[in-house]
């Protein structure tokens, strides 16, 4: 496996070294194949690393578990990675030497909602195949033929907070969003499914993704004394809401997206994480679920592989690029490497039991998710408890 992450010259000569090494590697030396060429573009570094830097370690991990199994069709996966850093400008940048000088057969990544969308025209003009390990729903809505993505979408999210409303009898809410395209997603569906779940959203607030105080925000929001309070964002912005809210003392419950369903948020809130709710995939709480769930043995599987290998706990975010690495090469299969067979073998995967749910594409279906990939999850002394 190939991994570029800068351009730095020691760094060129380590990557030559690295490629040669796969190119004389005693799988690729017996099969006689090239390998296939997949791309990554993850902020592994920067504000965003709590997603990008899990997603990167858990390419390299599903890479080297399906070269170790015989690759696909005897070809060994080479994974190409460049650092976002979250910045738009920079994703665009890495994506565009994927495609014209490193030659991918296709992507995964980027790690955010407005990463990915800055670099959806480009995909879409190269027919890439493209798997985002990004949330926000505009990602797939409208389908577009060439993309896809794994994380589970605001709709299910929203619905799924909404739901526990609904059996707790909340009926009045306030919500503060972070100001770029997943935050908009988030406060969409927030605004869109609240008349069925007979809510009332008495306040709207926003904050900055590198806002680093909101008291003004909160101290608007508890002049309304809503029943609840839903915060749509990721790290670090949530865990300072959070503080501020406990600063604040406000006795108000808060509920956050899937945006923070990693264990770096209850790191960065400390104890203003304590009783915090809210939706994720099922990773979390893995060891809670029944032997019958279908995910159990893939989550428990991967959770101790990651560990083994890394020597840190996982996060639902890894599991984005997991699933999207293992949902890509089963669609590589018989493609010989032609990206428009590589897209529909995407399109029509059924039935694969992955780290974020059991994904069921289609045509009019590019994330391929149901509601039961989620579940509602509590922060109870620093640790995850499954809600009923």
């Amino acid at each position: 496996m190939l991994t570029i992450t800068t351009c730095h010259p020691l760094k060129r000569i380590i990557t030559l070294v690295v490629a040669c090494l796969i190119i004389t590697s005693p799988a690729l030396a017996e099969s006689g194949k090239a390998p296939y060429k997949i791309g990554g573009i993850f902020a592994v570094t920067g504000p965003s690393s709590m997603l990008g830097d899990p997603e990167k370690k858990s390419m390299e991990l599903a890479v080297e578990q399906i070269n170790k199994a015989g690759g696909v069709d005897g070809h060994m996966l080479e994974a190409i990675i460049y650092d976002t850093e979250g910045d738009p400008s920079k994703t665009v940048m890495g994506a565009s030497k994927l495609i014209n000088k490193d030659n991918v057969m296709a992507i995964v990544g980027p790690s955010l909602t407005p990463t990915t969308l800055a670099v959806m025209p480009m995909i879409q003009k190269a027919k890439m195949p493209f798997i985002s390990c990004a949330a926000g729903n505009k990602i797939v809505q409208p389908v577009d033929p060439w993309v896809f993505k794994t994380a589970q979408s605001d709709i299910m999210a929203v619905a799924t907070i909404y739901g526990n409303f609904k059996a707790k009898n909340i009926k009045k809410i306030s919500i503060i969003t972070v100001a770029n395209a997943f935050g908009e997603s988030g406060k969409e569906q927030l605004r869109a499914q609240a008349p069925s779940f007979g809510l009332t959203i008495l306040k709207e607030e926003t904050f900055g993704a590198t806002d680093t105080d909101m008291t003004a925000q909160i101290t608007k929001i508890r002049q309304d004394n809503p029943e609840a309070i839903v915060c749509w964002g990721t790290n670090p912005g949530p865990a300072v809401i959070a503080k501020n809210i406990q600063q604040l003392g406000l006795n108000i419950p808060l509920y956050q997206s899937h945006g923070v369903a990693s264990p770096k948020f209850i790191e960065l809130a400390g104890s203003a994480a304590e009783g915090v709710m809210l939706p994720t995939g099922k990773i979390l709480v893995a060891g809670l679920l029944p032997d019958t769930d279908p995910q159990k043995k893939v989550l428990t599987a991967y959770m101790a592989d990651y560990k083994n290998k890394f020597n840190t706990p996982v996060s639902g975010f890894g599991g984005y690029a997991y699933d999207a690495v293992n949902i890509l090469a089963a669609a590589m299969k018989g493609s010989n490497g032609d990206k428009e067979k590589i897209r529909a073998g995407i399109e029509n995967t059924k039935g694969h039991v992955g780290i974020s749910g059991i994904f069921n594409f289609s045509p009019t279906d590019h994330n391929g998710l149901g509601q039961d990939a989620f579940v509602m999850v509590k922060i109870v002394n620093g640790k995850w408890e499954l809600m009923k």
